[in-house]
């Protein structure tokens, strides 16, 4: 592990755990969870379509996906597509289990682990689609380096999306979206698809909602989604240039 993967891991600051689990969620969590969990004790298979029972058309990430509302909806959605959702919060995930066994979703595959040491395992050019909903801000400047959405994790994407894939990011904290605008436009190859403001205030076809969100509205704060497309060819050199600086700077 390199010393900005050591740093990157050891700035985990989110809630691992919350009310205890009654008996019947614990023992979902016990019995489901190890058959749909990702394998990142073993290397990543070549082709990440073999983690799911069928041929998916694509396969798409979820970080930090709650209690598994949209997650749930999206794989019942598209039983085409391969999701592959990230939660450490155990609360969260059990809540996740019990959409994809209620609901009967066999191309759903979870990790409680850190996104970060999902997104290195993942072999290059995987993925279609990173969706990034609602992280937690960190909204005083002195924590703004908690955000998720940095220049490491940003580089990590770019490795594993596809050409022409795609990061939603969506977010009701003015901040974060502007945060999240300029770290995005450092990274060579990533480019905003908005052409107008209904771009970024509509969300995305299909989109269920989530109660993060309905909370936010009803307080008074506007969401923004954004979606960035990962179009390496015209800035390949210029994202490599990049990258090698990120692998050599010293974090401390």
């Amino acid at each position: 592990m390199t010393p900005l993967e050591d740093a990157r891991d050891a700035a985990f600051f989110g809630r691992r755990k919350g009310k205890a689990l009654r008996a019947g969620q614990a023992e979902r969590l016990r019995q489901l969870l190890p058959r749909l969990a990702v394998p990142l004790h073993e290397p990543a298979p070549t082709d990440l379509g073999a983690l799911f029972r069928h041929a998916p058309t694509e396969i798409r990430l979820e970080i930090g996906f709650g209690g598994g509302e949209h997650l749930a909806h999206r794989a019942a959605e598209r039983p085409d597509v391969g999701f592959i959702g990230v939660e450490p919060f155990v609360n969260g995930m059990v809540k996740a289990l019990g959409l994809i066994e209620e609901r009967g979703l066999a191309n759903v595959r979870l990790s409680d682990r850190d996104a970060i040491a999902v997104l290195d395992w993942l072999p290059s050019a995987s993925l279609q689609r990173i969706v990034l909903l609602y992280p937690d801000p960190w909204p005083k400047k002195r924590h703004w380096k908690r955000r998720f959405v940095g220049p490491d994790t940003l580089a990590r994407f770019a490795r594993v999306l596809r050409p022409g894939g795609e990061f939603h990011f969506a977010s009701d904290i003015e901040s974060y979206v502007d945060w999240t605008l300029f770290e995005t436009r450092r990274v060579p190859g990533f480019r905003w698809t908005a052409t107008r403001p209904q771009d970024w205030r509509q969300p995305w076809t299909g989109w269920p909602g989530t109660r993060y969100e309905a909370k936010a509205i009803r307080e008074g704060r506007v969401p923004a989604y954004l979606t960035f497309r990962w179009e390496p060819d015209g800035d390949r050199m210029a994202f490599d240039e990049f990258n090698d600086t990120l692998r050599s700077r010293d974090p401390s």
